[in-house]
């Protein structure tokens, strides 16, 4: 195998997930739904509870409807992650996985290659939700739209690796949105995507304990902090390493021999 042969395969693994995200076009409504709702109608609500402006950590002064907008950014990463992994599911059984797999390709090059066509997808809904949230005079830092673009490619993939671990491991198909829910809804709510760390330790320590130890807050603190030009050391060290353990453990588990078929088969 040349360079040139890993080359034309991570072209063709991105260019194929991008044309298929592309004429679904219902995927692309179901995604950009979610962070308008709440960026137009909770974020209404929020904002009369706390006040026009809060303090983040860069102690500079922004509308409540600026401060969610990395969490939100976020949280179209975090579905998506898990959505693409549930089509990593139906390919490892049937589709373009499961042929890949056959391939001299080593595992962890073709499921890396996968994981960053998922967050290409991700990118594009990014990008036309902040053209959206633009149109509603909703800005941020003029720089910071392309400045935030490595942080918002780290975070995709540790979160896309994430939910390869959980489809590599379910046993079920169908129990895999209800997986979905039980990592989606706890991970972003108990996070900095909607009100400051600083204020939920004014409300709960338990809680604010439990957003330390939660990978997605230091992805959105990433981004938030990306979208200023400035890098938070912090959360760039936790992504990298969650990044890295969710990676290696879904590349041992990912083993298209052990499908969900070949399982029930051994049931």
């Amino acid at each position: 195998m040349t360079g040139q042969h890993y080359v034309r395969a991570f072209a063709g693994i991105v260019r194929r997930e991008l044309l298929r995200f592309v004429q679904q076009k219902e995927r692309l409504f179901a995604a950009l739904v979610r962070p308008l709702v709440w960026l137009l109608i909770f974020a209404a609500g929020f904002r009369a509870a706390l006040g026009i402006s809060i303090i983040p950590p860069y102690q500079t002064y922004i509308t409540y409807d600026v401060y969610i907008v990395p969490g939100l950014i976020a949280m179209i990463q975090l579905f998506n992650g898990m959505q693409s992994s549930l089509s990593m599911v139906y390919d490892r059984e049937m589709g373009s996985m499961r042929v890949l797999m056959i391939t001299p390709l080593p595992r962890g090059f073709l499921l890396v290659s996968r994981l960053f066509a998922g967050v290409a997808v991700s990118l594009l809904q990014v990008y036309i939700f902040l053209l959206i949230a633009y149109a509603f005079e909703i800005e941020l830092p003029p720089f910071g739209y392309l400045a935030a673009m490595p942080a918002m490619i780290l975070t995709g993939m540790m979160l896309g690796a994430l939910g390869m671990l959980l489809s590599s491991t379910i046993k079920q198909l169908e129990n895999f949105a209800g997986i979905m829910n039980f990592v989606i809804f706890p991970m972003f709510f108990a996070s900095s995507a909607l009100y400051p760390l600083w204020k939920i330790q004014e409300s709960s320590l338990i809680l604010y304990q439990i957003c330390n130890w939660n990978p997605f807050t230091y992805a959105v603190e990433l981004i938030r902090f990306a979208l200023y030009l400035e890098i938070n050391v912090t959360a760039l060290l936790v992504i990298l390493g969650a990044f890295f353990v969710f990676l290696s453990a879904a590349i041992l588990a990912y083993d298209p021999a052990k499908g969900i078929q070949h399982r029930k088969a051994g049931a």
